[in-house]
C-alpha cells in the first residue's frame, strides 16, 4: 500500500465536503461549544494508491492544534495513524505544545484508537453533546452500538 499525506488544496474542497457528509453525516462539527465548518478548515488528506482515502481537519489556537475531524474510508489500513502522526508534526512545526480532540461517549472504537496512539483522556464534559444540539440539531440521540450520545470526551497529546 502506497500512502501519501498531503495538505488540502482548493481543488480538494468538493471531495472534502462529500467525504465528510459520507463518513460523518455533515460538514458541521461542534466541540466545546464551538460550531465549525470542517470542510472550510485546513487539513491533511491521505492518498492511498493515488486516491484520496482519509481526511483530518484541524484548527490552531492558543498554542494547541485541535483535530476537528479524522476519518478513513476503510479503517485498519493505517490511514488514521498516518494522518494523526502528520498532525502531530504539523502542530510541532506551528509551535504548538498540545494536540487535542473531542470524541463522544458512545465512540469506544475511537477512544481505543487514540489511547493506543499515546493520547490521554483528560476530561469528560458531561452533557456537552446535549448542549451542542442547540448549535447542531442533526446530532443523533444515539451513536455506536445504540449508546445514547451525551458527553464529550477530551483527549490530548503533549507535543
Amino acid at each position: 500500500m502506497d500512502v501519501e499525506i498531503r495538505d488540502i488544496t482548493p481543488a480538494d474542497r468538493p471531495w472534502v465536503g462529500a467525504f465528510l457528509r459520507e463518513q460523518f453525516g455533515s460538514t458541521r462539527v461542534v466541540s466545546r461549544g464551538v460550531l465549525r465548518r470542517a470542510d472550510e478548515l485546513p487539513g491533511l488528506i491521505a492518498d492511498r494508491d493515488g486516491q484520496a482515502a482519509g481526511l483530518l481537519t484541524y484548527h490552531v489556537a492558543g498554542g494547541a492544534l485541535e483535530v476537528v475531524t479524522l476519518h478513513a474510508a476503510r479503517p485498519g489500513l493505517g490511514l488514521g495513524t498516518a494522518l494523526l502522526d502528520a498532525a502531530q508534526a504539523r502542530g510541532r512545526s506551528l509551535g504548538c505544545g498540545r494536540l487535542w480532540l473531542i470524541t463522544t461517549n458512545d465512540n469506544l472504537p475511537a477512544a481505543r484508537f487514540y489511547e493506543r496512539r499515546g493520547m490521554t483522556r483528560v476530561a469528560i464534559h458531561r452533557d456537552a453533546v446535549t448542549e451542542a444540539r442547540a448549535l447542531k440539531p442533526e446530532i443523533p440521540e444515539t451513536g455506536v452500538g445504540g449508546v445514547p450520545i451525551r458527553d464529550e470526551i477530551e483527549y490530548e497529546l503533549k507535543l
